[in-house]
C-alpha cells in the first residue's frame, strides 16, 4: 500500500470550514428573512385582501381572524429584522419555525405548490435554532460583550 506524505494544511485552508459554515448560516438568515418580509409587505400593501383571506380562507386555530391578521403581519414584518441583524437568532428562528408550521396548518390549499417551500424554510430555521447565527451576527458581539469582564 502506498503511503502519502503528511503535510499540514495551509493556514488559510484550515479556516475554510469556519467561514463556509458562517456563509451558510448568513445565507439561511438572509433567505428566510427576505421571504417573511416580502410576505408581510404584501399583506400590509393590500390590507383589505389580507383581512378577507384571514376571515374566509385561512383557518388559524386559537385566535380570532382579526387578531391573527394583525399578529401574523406584525410577526412577518418584525421578526425577520432580528434575523437580518443576527440578533436573538435562536429564539426568533424558533418563533418563525412555529409560525411557519401554523401557516401550513391554517391554509390547506398551500399543500398544492408551496409546501416544499415551507419545508425548506423550516429546515433553514431549524439550522439557525441549532447552530445560531454564526460569527457574522450581532449575537456574537452581544454574547462576547456580556461574557467579557468589565
Amino acid at each position: 500500500m502506498t503511503e502519502f506524505p503528511s503535510h499540514p494544511a495551509p493556514q488559510w485552508a484550515a479556516r475554510l470550514p469556519c467561514w463556509g459554515s458562517a456563509a451558510v448560516l448568513l445565507l439561511a438568515r438572509l433567505w428566510v428573512a427576505t421571504v417573511f418580509l416580502r410576505s408581510g409587505w404584501l399583506k400590509l400593501g393590500s390590507w383589505d385582501s389580507t383581512l378577507y383571506l384571514f376571515e374566509f380562507e385561512y383557518r388559524v386555530p386559537l385566535l380570532p381572524w382579526q387578531w391573527a391578521a394583525y399578529v401574523g403581519t406584525a410577526t412577518e414584518l418584525l421578526l425577520p429584522l432580528f434575523l437580518l441583524a443576527g440578533l436573538f437568532t435562536r429564539p426568533v428562528a424558533l418563533l418563525l419555525f412555529g409560525f411557519n408550521i401554523m401557516a401550513v396548518i391554517s391554509y390547506p390549499t398551500l399543500w398544492a405548490g408551496g409546501f416544499y417551500d415551507h419545508q425548506l424554510w423550516g429546515w433553514m430555521l431549524l439550522t439557525l435554532v441549532v447552530w445560531g447565527a454564526g460569527p457574522l451576527a450581532l449575537d456574537r458581539w452581544r454574547l462576547a460583550r456580556r461574557s467579557s469582564p468589565a
